[in-house]
């Protein structure tokens, strides 16, 4: 028998005929349409209350951890994957729980590495259209409708981001992180972008543009430490860290 295509809608998955054609952000972002959604708002607004309720309560008593975040396309036989996994376990031999988006790739990479080590390895997943599903590695798994509740739980639970080369998602938050500690709303907050050859053409755009432009300053730009060495990436958070 093969496997038919599912949806997660929070803790709900759903499979044939029961599959939606879009996805709760979606629907609470469309404006267009009739205007019944003046009186349905109210209501998501208790949802919106429940899942930060059961992400908070899922990872309250979580300890130091680190989100490590990559590409969902990240292959088996790519060398970031093997990366994502050893960065994942070193960290765990450090004492913090690992952290992803619970999806593919990097994500499963890293939650291998860190369940493997014995670790805590946890992942949040989000409703996407396409549904990727929770990667088997993941120990402690939330699955979640709204992107803001649960970049929220990355940032509140994590003492700091190491990012592996990733896409729209990835670089989301990534600059997502960088705006809060460029803002003071989080403190000593690491971020390491591990990979030059991938992250050292925006390291340059950002010095070379924003920088001279007078958009961001000197230290917005040191917030980031980029290396291909995954000891390096490793004793550099947790020096910060402590």
């Amino acid at each position: 028998m093969t496997d038919r295509p599912s949806h997660q809608k929070g803790p709900v998955r759903l499979k044939g005929g029961q599959m939606p054609s879009s996805t709760t952000d979606q629907r609470l972002l469309d404006s267009r349409g009739p205007a019944d959604w003046v009186h349905t708002d109210p209501w998501r607004v208790l949802r919106i209350q429940a899942e930060f309720v059961e992400g908070f309560g899922a990872l309250a008593e979580l300890g130091p951890a680190v989100s490590v975040f990559g590409s969902a396309r990240t292959q088996p036989d790519d060398p970031m994957y093997a990366a994502a996994s050893q960065i994942a376990a070193q960290l765990c031999g450090e004492g913090y729980a690992v952290i992803t988006g619970g999806g593919p790739g990097a994500m499963e990479a890293a939650n291998k590495g860190a369940s493997e080590c014995g670790g805590v390895s946890v992942g949040l997943g989000i409703e996407l259209p396409h549904e990727q599903g929770m990667n088997d590695w993941v120990d402690l798994g939330v699955n979640f409708r709204y992107f803001f509740v649960r970049k929220t739980m990355f940032v509140k639970y994590a003492q700091g981001f190491i990012v592996l080369p990733g896409g729209f998602g990835t670089m989301d938050e990534l600059f997502e992180a960088l705006t809060l500690a460029q803002t003071g709303k989080v403190t000593s907050f690491p971020i390491v972008l591990f990979g030059s050859a991938y992250w050292g053409g925006l390291v340059d755009w950002l010095r070379d543009t924003m920088l001279v432009d007078g958009k961001v300053g000197a230290a917005d730009i040191d917030m980031l430490h980029v290396t291909d060495d995954i000891d390096e990436a490793v004793s550099y958070f947790v020096a910060k860290d402590r």
